[in-house]
This record gives structure tokens, sequence and C-alpha cells, in this order.
């Protein structure tokens, strides 16, 4: 395991750092995905969640660096390591927790859980009633 096994040497300090960005990495990215479904209970976040889906999005598709890896580099270019070979998603998950062979069906998967965690916050939305034609809002006037 490339990714998994180098991020812990030496550096003092800044070993661990690259560490913690790390793991906060992995955190965000679990957020992409399953934000949706946090929503379910506290719905207001479903704003941030859109927030994150879509710069998860973006950075897989348009050429940014994900500040979280740019973070990391730094912290690994403080211990004397050179920066993560093909960024954050390459170097640590892609070929290491998910086989190449898997992740057109992983990608399906995620935009399945999106979807479906979506439709969970829009059926439950609190929705005002709707008013028949013709009818006041106002039952005095």
């Amino acid at each position: 395991m490339s990714g998994l096994a180098t991020v812990a040497q030496g550096g003092g300090g800044y070993g661990f750092l690259a560490d913690a960005t790390m793991v906060v990495h992995f955190a965000a990215l679990l957020y992409i995905g399953l934000g949706g479904f946090v929503a379910w209970r506290w719905r207001r976040t479903i704003y941030l969640h859109v927030f994150f889906a879509a710069w998860g999005v973006a950075i897989n598709v348009l050429p940014i660096v994900c500040p979280l890896t740019a973070l990391e580099d730094w912290f690994r270019a403080k211990q004397g390591l050179g920066s993560l070979p093909g960024g954050f998603n390459e170097y640590y998950i892609f070929g290491e927790i998910i086989p190449d062979a898997l992740l057109p069906v992983v990608a399906v998967l995620a935009i399945i859980l999106l979807v479906v965690s979506y439709v969970g916050v829009w059926k439950r939305w609190p929705r005002s009633p709707v008013q028949p034609s013709g009818s006041s809002a106002n039952p005095s006037a």
C-alpha cells in the first residue's frame, strides 16, 4: 500500500499534520458521499452538502487543485517527501481501497446514493399547503 504506508514517515509535527489532513480529507469525502442522508435528520445541512457535492464534482472534472491535497502536499514537503502522486484520490483510494476495475461501478453507485439522498430530503422537506384557487390566504377577509 503505497499511500497509507508512507504518510507516517518522519518530519516531526509535520507528519502528524499531514496525517490529520488526510483524516479530514477522508471525512470530507464521506460527507460528499453520504451528507445528503445527514440532511434527512438535519434539513438545513443540505445547503452545505450541495456545496460539498458540487466542489467534489468540480475537483474531479476541472483542473482545480483541492486545498486539502495542497495542504497535505505542503506538510509532506516539510517532511522531505514529495507531493501525492496523482492527487489524493489516486494516491489513497484508486487501486488501494477501490480496485481500478470497480471505479466505474463505484462512480455509478455514488451518483445513485446522491440521488436517493436528495429525493429523501425532498420528500421529508415541509411544504406549504396549497391554497385552492380563488381562496384568500386571510380567512377573515
